[in-house]
């Protein structure tokens, strides 16, 4: 009885309440990765009203904060198109803070619906959606190292599919993507483009006051080097898997605002390095004490 409620309380309503969200970096999807919505026009029109976002990232005491205000426009149901500019406050690590001490950079990314969600007449086809990401201006870490400026980005794919016909409703998404980005350009830039997977699953349930609540987890593969790291911590350091868990409440009818409030795991312990001491050198680990991270996010849509 308690599913038959649940998925009667979402029917019609889940699919259009989650796809109007905002990622860290502005595109439509979950806290940090994309899926295959986009933003939604209205019926019989080609654009859409925008969507804008905030997110704010407490990112330890070495990384410091991270702050994104984001802009997206939808086309027809079928595309979008954003702009975030990510800004970023210091940390107070005296050795390895100074990789961070710079005030942010610009994404800019777009996304298209290679196939609608339930096409065909088949309530099981996922939807599938390709698109990108550019990141300019990026001096984190390996810009730190080498006083260069650099340009990354994201080419990917994304497979997503929301089922309320089950017992419990649950989101689903399963993407790759090749990039030259670590964790997102703010671990600096990748020695190479290579192939990562990310994903997520997201458990939509209603709320009071006409919310729907989604409890959600998602993952990032990260590269496995980062360029000039290697000067620093012999062996270019270990980037481990960027992990993220959210909670979404966003309104079940007539979706335009949603609030994320979670936590993610993303670099402890990456390896080790030689610092001067009082007595010589000595050999000590490099944390950058972010395997904690607390985040919110906000976005709305005109």
């Amino acid at each position: 009885m308690l599913a038959a409620l649940i998925v009667s309380g979402l029917i019609g309503t889940t699919k259009t309440a989650i796809a109007q969200n905002l990622t860290l970096e502005g595109q439509t999807g979950g806290f940090i990765t994309p899926t295959a919505y986009v933003v939604q026009s209205a019926k019989g029109q080609v654009f859409s009203r925008p969507s804008i976002g905030f997110h704010f990232v407490h990112a330890g005491d070495v990384i410091g904060d991270i702050y994104t205000a984001s802009i997206t426009e939808g086309f027809a149901n079928r595309a979008e198109v954003g702009y975030t500019r990510s800004a970023h406050t210091n940390g107070d690590n005296p050795f390895f803070s100074p990789l961070w001490e710079f005030p942010g950079m610009n994404v800019f990314h777009g996304k298209g619906v290679v196939l609608p969600e339930d096409s065909f007449g088949t309530k099981w086809v996922p939807g599938v959606a390709a698109g990108f990401v550019v990141r300019t201006g990026d001096h984190f870490v390996t810009g730190a190292i080498d006083g260069k400026s650099y340009t990354n980005g994201d080419v990917y794919v994304s497979v997503t599919k929301t089922m309320v016909d089950v017992h419990v409703p649950l989101l689903l998404n399963i993407g790759w993507k090749a990039t030259n980005a670590s964790i997102y350009g703010i671990g600096g830039q990748a020695t190479r483009f290579g192939g990562r997977l990310f994903g997520g699953i997201g458990f939509p349930l209603p709320g009071p006051w006409h919310t729907a609540i989604v409890p959600a987890a998602g993952f990032t593969q990260e590269p496995y080097h980062v360029k000039n790291l290697g000067l620093l911590v012999p062996g270019g350091g270990q980037i481990p898997m960027t992990l993220d868990y959210a909670v979404r409440i966003t309104q079940r009818e007539n979706p335009r605002f949603s609030f994320d409030a979670g936590i993610g795991q993303v670099a402890g312990q990456i390896g080790y390095t030689e610092l001067p001491t009082p007595v010589g050198p000595a050999i000590v680990p490099v944390n950058l004490d972010a395997r904690k991270v607390f985040g919110i996010g906000a976005s709305y849509k005109f």
